[in-house]
C-alpha cells in the first residue's frame, strides 16, 4: 500500500528555530513526519527505512528577463545539494524486508551549519531563500523525506521551507563603523568619502560624507576646474556562474541623487552631505491588498540582498560620482551591504536573538532532546484505535468514545 507523508513543525511554530548565520543560537529544523496509510485508511504499509534531510535548489537563467532570449538562449541551469547530513529516522527490525505498520510518528531535529568549513560544501553556511524577478535566478530549500518501502519501492516527499539569514543585520557593530575611500584625477581633484554605516535596509536613509579637495602642489592649476554636479547613486551587481570558466555580470542602477554645484574649486576644497533612501519594494496590489507570497520563499520587502550562491552572487555598490571641468571625472565603487530588514527591524530581532542563543545553550548538538517516537505496528493490539477505528463484529467502524 502507498503511504501518506506529511512533515509538521512544532504547535503554533515554524519549522525553523533559531537564526541561520549566528551560531550561537544553533540554527535548526525541528518538526515530526508523520506517516499514516495513503489507500484504504487502515490498510497497513510496508516501511522498511525512512530517512529526512534539507535539499538546497539553486538555479539561474539569466536570459528569462528577455522573451526572445529565453528560448533561443542557453537552457536554465540547476544545482542540487544536501545541506548538513542526512538523518535516519527509521529502518525496520534487522532480518525482515519491511515491517507492516499502521501509524509513524518520528521527531526529527537538523541542524543547520553555522560555520564556515571551507570546501566541504556541506559545512557552510547556506544562503538566504531568493527569488530574482524573472526566475533569472533563485534558492530554495526543502525538507526532503525518503521512504523506503520494500526491497525496489522508494519514495521521496518533498517539503518547502524558507531560510532567511541574519548574520548582516545593520544593528551589529560591525557594519556601524565609519569607511572612508579616496581617488584622484589628473593629480589635480582628489575625491574622498565617509560612510557612517554600510549596512542598509528597506528604505533605510544612506548618507555619505564627500570632500573635493584640490592639490596644493598644483592649486593654480586646480583652482580652474569647476564642480559641474555630484552623483550618487546605488548599483545592483548580480554575477551569474561566479566559479565557473565565463562569469557574466548584470548591474542595476536602482537609485539615483544629483546634486548640481556650478562653481570653481575654492582652495579649502568643497564639502557636503549627500544622502538617498534605499528603495523598497511594495508587497501590496493595487487595492492595498497584501500579495499572498510563495511557500519556499520569505516575504521580502526588497528586490533582492547581499547573498553568495554556488551559481550566482549578488553585490552592492554606492556610486559617488563627481562631474569636472577642466579635469577627469572621478568615480568612487563603495561596497555596501544590503539587508532584507530595515533598521527598526534589525533592532527588534536583537532581543529575540538574544533570547534564542540562550535557549540554545540547553541543547546538546550531538544528543538532542527529543520526543520518543511513535510506531503501531499492524499486528500490534489496539492497532485501529490509533486511526480512530474499531472491530464491531467483523467489521471495521469509526471509534466513538
Amino acid at each position: 500500500m502507498t503511504a501518506f507523508v506529511r512533515v509538521s513543525g512544532p504547535p503554533n511554530s515554524n519549522f525553523l528555530v533559531g537564526y541561520p548565520g549566528i551560531s550561537a543560537t544553533l540554527p535548526r529544523i525541528e518538526g515530526k513526519v508523520e506517516i499514516r496509510p495513503a489507500v484504504g485508511v487502515s490498510a497497513p504499509v510496508e516501511i522498511s527505512l525512512v530517512t529526512i534531510c534539507i535539499q538546497r535548489r539553486e538555479t539561474i537563467h539569466p536570459s528569462a528577463e528577455s522573451l526572445a532570449k529565453k528560448h533561443l538562449g542557453t537552457p536554465r541551469r540547476e544545482t542540487t545539494d544536501i545541506v548538513g547530513k542526512e538523518l535516519l529516522l527509521y529502518r525496520c527490525e534487522a532480518g525482515r524486508a519491511s515491517d507492516s505498520v499502521v501509524l509513524l510518528d518520528l521527531p526529527f531535529i537538523l541542524f543547520i551549519p553555522f560555520g564556515r568549513g571551507g570546501q566541504e560544501s556541506n559545512r557552510r553556511i547556506p544562503p538566504a531563500s531568493l527569488q530574482l524577478p524573472s526566475r533569472t535566478a533563485e534558492t530554495y530549500y526543502e525538507l526532503v523525506v525518503t521512504v523506503q518501502q520494500g526491497p525496489q519501492d522508494q519514495r521521496k516527499f518533498a517539503t518547502p521551507v524558507p531560510i532567511q539569514r541574519y548574520d548582516n543585520l545593520s544593528t551589529f557593530g560591525m557594519y556601524n563603523r565609519p569607511e572612508s575611500q579616496e581617488m584622484v584625477s589628473d593629480h589635480l581633484i582628489t575625491l574622498g568619502i565617509s560612510l557612517p554605516r554600510w549596512s542598509y535596509g528597506p528604505l533605510d536613509p544612506v548618507s555619505v560624507y564627500i570632500k573635493l579637495s584640490p592639490n596644493l602642489d598644483w592649486l593654480h592649476k586646480a583652482k580652474r576646474v569647476s564642480i559641474q554636479k555630484i552623483t550618487i547613486g546605488i548599483e545592483e551587481v548580480i554575477t551569474y556562474n561566479p566559479e565557473g570558466d565565463e562569469p557574466t555580470k548584470k548591474i542595476n542602477r536602482i537609485a539615483k541623487h544629483v546634486q548640481q554645484v556650478g562653481i570653481k574649486m575654492p582652495e579649502a576644497g568643497y564639502f557636503t552631505n549627500l544622502g538617498l533612501v534605499f528603495p523598497s519594494k511594495d508587497t501590496r496590489d493595487s487595492d492595498g491588498i497584501i500579495r499572498r507570497g510563495k511557500a519556499a520563499f520569505p516575504m521580502y520587502t526588497v528586490s533582492s540582498f547581499t547573498t553568495t550562491g554556488t551559481l550566482y552572487a549578488i553585490e552592492f555598490f554606492l556610486i559617488v560620482k563627481a562631474h569636472l571641468t577642466g579635469a577627469k571625472d572621478i568615480v568612487l565603487r563603495q561596497p555596501i551591504i544590503v539587508c532584507p530588514l530595515d533598521q527598526q527591524a534589525c533592532k527588534e530581532e536583537m532581543l529575540a536573538i538574544e533570547q534564542a542563543a540562550k535557549d540554545a545553550s540547553h541543547v546538546d548538538v550531538n544528543n538532542p532532546m527529543l520526543p520518543a517516537k511513535t510506531v503501531v505496528k499492524a499486528h500490534d493490539r489496539d492497532a485501529l484505535k490509533t486511526l480512530g477505528l474499531t472491530m464491531v463484529g467483523d467489521q471495521r467502524r469509526i471509534l466513538i468514545t
